[in-house]
């Protein structure tokens, strides 16, 4: 798949001046201005992550009405539910606070919709069993913020809502006792970009310091506030970083019974980062919600005994062992479709449906459509009940939940926001909508957004990359948005005559670039590249920076991104 190299700007006076006061390699400097550090102090809170840096939870609008409301029905002993939704924000969310909360108060449970037959968010089922169980107080997590009706039917049945949400309100709010959302309009709270976990972090923060309760009770739950961030892709700065970094060290230092089970599973044996959250620890977690039922996830976190949280942990790894089957499965089934139907190759879009593909994995099938095969907007539609469901994801700078909105009177419903999407329709609306959601991208899809594109940091030559260098890089975690992980690009590299295809699909490198010392290198599934590397002409590499350890020996080591003939 070709690509395109786009190279970020520079800003040499910030990065001189930051240089000068820090005395660390320029390029370390621009990578920091890039981040929007420019000044000494910047540097240190970036470097030095505090805990004291957190802001005053008491700022947030409604913080004061949500913990006088619970403080009401601690006095009136009434049933209060935690819910939440079934993804990792949602159940680490539920988790921290039902914990905290069953450590002061015992008049409670969790509850979490199940992914078929609620749907996300609130639901009226569960606004039901809150009734029928005289539950008289809900606090929701990681939604709510746009259930109106639902705020409506509970207050009917004279349940109180406190709203703890991180997605974007609508101008017509619901109407909770409170609703804790740093994104509303007059929130004056600091920092916009908490996971729904940091709000909930932020409630129990607040919470404690109204009891008493020592910070430490609440600071316990920082690996599962951490793995709310790196698993939600919520940016990694201001007060997320500060979480993360706290929380990423606790997973490594003294993780809840949950985690180390998972951990333990994954065979994980080196020093986790965010990375391995993300991609080791939210994929279990995740696929709960996705095969089954999310309650064993929260189950897992709460536990205190390593034995029974270890057998939580082993179901969601064997949910997560079938997720990655029937993934793998309707992703061959989608890539033969195209390849045997000629009239898809030159499409804009992919717009897929069979009736028999699960409904749980639609959304990654459609990622990995787009990263792996055909790099356009794509939906994956499946039969649900009577209705069509699906998921679209988009290409960078594509607008899809735009475009959904333009097939609108062919759906039952929809929502999502500029890089994903869900949808409802009829099935005999399934061609139309194809036909349609493909009219609208190749109207408005800019031919750039169709080859995806690689964003470098800077240029960089060998030399530069010392051990110093890496160690100084290495404390840019956590990364996340806003604070990805370093890409640098080196040219006129040539090959030392040991490159080589490994397995038949990886290329294991051994470069230098004029004078400098031989690198190896990795680029998986980059054996296409093997005839430039080889070809004793200079080619040009985009890469990430790693450490690589073989037989107790540790160097470092270029992971390729893509590799092209020097011009």
């Amino acid at each position: 798949m070709q690509k395109r190299w786009t190279l970020k700007k520079y800003q040499p006076n910030k990065e001189q001046q930051l240089q000068a006061a820090l005395k660390i390699h320029p390029l370390l400097c621009r990578l920091l201005v890039q981040r929007g550090i420019t000044k000494f102090e910047e540097a240190r809170h970036f470097f030095r992550p505090s805990l004291e840096d957190l802001h005053d939870p008491w700022a947030m609008k409604d913080m004061d009405k949500a913990i006088s409301r619970l403080e009401e029905a601690f006095f009136r002993h009434e049933k209060i539910l935690i819910y939440g939704d079934y993804d990792v924000d949602g159940t680490t969310a539920v988790a921290t606070v039902y914990g905290f909360l069953k450590g002061i108060y015992d008049n409670i449970e969790f509850y979490i919709p199940h992914r078929y037959r609620e749907g996300y968010g609130v639901s009226y089922q569960g606004i039901d069993y809150a009734k029928d169980n005289d539950f008289s107080l809900v606090i929701a997590l990681d939604c709510g913020i746009k259930s109106i009706a639902h705020i409506a039917y509970a207050r009917e049945a004279g349940i109180d809502f406190i709203i703890c949400d991180h997605h974007l309100p609508d101008a017509e709010l619901p109407d909770a006792v409170a609703i804790l959302n740093p994104k509303q309009a007059d929130c004056p709270y600091p920092y916009k970009e908490l996971s729904g976990c940091g709000i909930g972090f932020k409630l129990i923060s607040a919470l404690a310091q109204k009891k008493g309760v020592p910070m430490q009770d609440v600071y316990c739950y920082l690996d599962l506030v951490a793995t709310s961030i790196a698993a939600d892709i919520v940016p990694m700065t201001g007060e997320n970083r500060i979480l993360a970094y706290h929380g990423v060290k606790q997973v490594n230092e003294t993780p809840s019974a949950g985690i180390r089970a998972l951990i333990q599973l994954s065979n994980l044996k080196e020093k986790l980062t965010t990375s391995n959250l993300v991609f080791v620890i939210a994929p279990r977690v995740n696929a709960a919600g996705r095969m089954d039922d999310a309650r064993k996830a929260v189950n897992l976190f709460i536990e205190k005994d390593f034995d029974k949280a270890y057998a939580f942990a082993e179901m969601l790894h064997g949910d997560n062992l079938e997720r990655k089957g029937i993934d793998m499965n309707i992703t061959q089934e989608a890539v033969s479709i195209i390849q045997n139907d000629i009239a898809l190759h030159t499409r804009k879009s992919t717009v897929l449906f069979q009736p028999h593909w699960h409904k749980g994995v639609v959304g990654i099938v459609a990622s990995r459509l787009i990263d792996k095969y055909y790099y356009r907007p794509t939906i994956i539609l499946t039969q649900s009940n009577d209705k069509v469901a699906g998921s679209a994801r988009s290409v960078s700078g594509f607008n899809v939940y735009e475009a959904i909105h333009q097939c609108k009177d062919l759906l039952e419903n929809y929502g999502g926001h500029f890089y994903a999407a869900g949808m409802t329709l009829k099935p005999e609306n399934v061609a139309a909508f194809q036909q349609r959601f493909e009219d609208v991208v190749a109207a408005t899809i800019h031919p750039d957004m169709l080859i995806p594109e690689i964003v470098i940091d800077t240029e960089i030559n060998l030399s530069d990359l010392t051990p110093s260098f890496y160690n100084i890089m290495r404390q840019f975690e956590p990364l996340g948005p806003e604070n990805l992980r370093p890409v640098f690009l080196a040219r006129n590299l040539t090959d030392t005559g040991y490159s080589k295809i490994v397995k038949e699909e990886h290329l294991k490198l051994s470069v230098k670039q004029s004078n400098s010392t031989a690198f190896s290198g990795i680029g998986f599934f980059m054996a296409d590249k093997f005839d430039i590397v080889t070809s004793k002409k200079p080619f040009d590499m985009v890469f990430t920076l790693e450490e690589n350890e073989w037989n107790g020996n540790i160097s470092l080591q270029l992971k390729a991104i893509d590799i092209l003939p020097s011009r």
